[in-house]
């Protein structure tokens, strides 16, 4: 009888866990939109998708796309290295992205407000 009681009790607790597991995964899944960041690159990059983009005055205009520019705060690679993520009151991030067979290297400034594209360089 105590085996069977045992056996109950698991059971009980393996549901509840297997209920929030799903829960959980669902989640994650990207179905109710919401998106799990652990990488220093992935946070840098959906702190700057949720903030409003602005383009620098004198942004070439070739690559004042927002497509573009969105292209790079979802599949770019930030440099931390020529980043410099001190300054104040905005942080400048160098993102680059591969695009038609080069590689383009997006200069932005992170401010707590907004988010704006310096420039474009080509390599």
């Amino acid at each position: 009888m105590a085996f069977l009681r045992r056996l109950g009790w698991y059971l009980v607790g393996l549901s509840i866990g297997i209920v929030f597991l799903v829960f959980f995964l669902k989640k994650k899944s990207g179905e109710e939109g919401i998106e799990f960041c652990y990488f220093p690159n992935c946070r840098v990059l959906k702190d700057m998708r949720s903030k409003p983009l602005t383009f620098a005055e004198d942004f070439p205009e070739k690559y004042r796309d927002t497509l573009l520019i969105q292209s790079f705060l979802t599949d770019g690679d930030v440099d931390f290295g020529r980043s410099d993520t001190e300054s104040q009151p905005c942080k400048t991030y160098f993102i680059s992205l591969p695009h038609n067979g080069k590689e383009l290297l997006l200069r932005t400034q992170n401010c707590g407000d907004k988010m704006v594209a310096e420039n474009v360089e080509s390599n």
